[in-house]
């Protein structure tokens, strides 16, 4: 008998600004290094959603949310080139610098910079996974496979 599989839960946030979205280059991870990602991160143990995407917009780029602030925008199940999979719930925020506080690396060990870009004009060297959910969120699909064989 196999064990069921085990897909991490991940909050991906859409911070956007003027048609653009706020992406972060990861660095020093072993994973994905030179490659533009939404800030984000896994639900830890008996986290919620929100709780997750308030506390990921804090610890990646320093910024408060408040609880009613985060809209669930897309879900994305994504399986990357090992054949791992992962399910994300991708949260869009407009950026308000007198509630939210200016966006800063706050995880410089992890992340290169952080930086606005156009959001149908992404940089080449966006990971596959935060491309799939900005495509998503600009075409309001509400689920999206990404990485998967197409149907």
């Amino acid at each position: 008998m196999t064990a069921p599989p085990t897909h991490p839960v991940d909050v991906l946030l859409l911070l956007t600004h003027a048609n653009h979205v706020l992406l972060a280059l990861r660095e020093g991870t072993g994973y994905a290094d030179g490659q533009w990602n939404l800030p984000s991160g896994k639900l830890e143990h008996g986290e919620d959603a929100i709780s997750g995407i308030i506390r990921e917009a804090h610890e990646e780029i320093g910024i408060r949310l408040d609880p009613t602030e985060p809209r669930m925008v897309t879900a994305v199940h994504h399986r990357n080139t090992a054949g791992l999979s992962r399910v994300g719930l991708a949260f869009a925020v407009a950026f308000d610098p007198a509630c939210h506080g200016e966006p800063f690396n706050a995880e410089p060990h992890k992340c290169a910079k952080i930086e606005w870009f156009p959001a149908d004009l992404l940089p080449s060297n966006t990971y596959p996974y935060t491309a799939a959910c900005v495509r998503a969120y600009r075409e309001s699909q509400p689920f999206i496979l990404s990485g998967w064989a197409t149907h």
